[in-house]
């Protein structure tokens, strides 16, 4: 009579682990005691960006980080150049499920969209440039289109860049640089 008791201690194993997965939700996230929403991948926060997307909180720790530097060129357009650490831009057509510091970066214009980035580099025709100053922020976003972010804050970099009639050139400092991003350089490729 061994076997059956062998077999009945196999079938409860089985029923425990089948009554445990169904338990753990599809949805990779689950209710917390007070409300919040967490995941695998950082916390789903009721903080949204201008459209809408909910901030995904990581630890600073273990967050990404992104500078950006903007550079003149001769035919008035604008070279914007992004530097990132612990983040890897996700190739068009990959799943829409966030990854630990993978993703894409939205470029604004003074707070407006102007590019869903997968590289690291964009050419800012001069036609959206108008005369004046102007900020260009890159902000991080998880392929899921949720935002990444520290403290509450999107993890993002600014820089400031100056556009006239004779000649483009880049202003002094950076403004609302978040998570060790890096400003605008100036004429000698130093970071403000």
């Amino acid at each position: 009579m061994s076997w059956t008791r062998a077999l009945l201690a196999a079938l409860a194993v089985c029923v425990l682990l089948l009554t445990g997965s169904v338990g753990c939700g599809s949805s990779g996230t689950q209710e917390q005691n007070n409300g919040e929403r967490s995941s695998p991948v950082g916390e789903l926060l009721d903080d949204a960006d201008e459209q809408g997307r909910l901030y995904r909180e990581v630890d600073k720790d273990e967050a990404p980080e992104v500078g950006i530097e903007v550079q003149p060129n001769s035919d008035d357009s604008w070279d914007v150049r992004l530097t990132v650490r612990g983040f890897r831009f996700s190739p068009a057509g990959t799943k829409e499920m966030p990854v630990a510091g993978q993703g894409l970066a939205h470029l604004y214009l003074d707070g407006r969209l102007i590019a869903r980035l997968r590289t690291p580099e964009y050419r800012l025709p001069a036609e959206l440039v108008p005369r004046g100053t102007h900020h260009v922020t890159a902000r991080l976003y998880a392929d899921d289109g949720t935002v990444w972010a520290v403290d509450g804050k999107p993890i993002e970099s600014t820089a400031d860049l100056t556009a006239s009639g004779a000649e483009p050139r880049l202003s002094a400092g950076a403004t609302g640089v978040r998570t060790g991003g890096q400003g605008s350089p100036d004429r000698a490729g130093k970071a403000s």
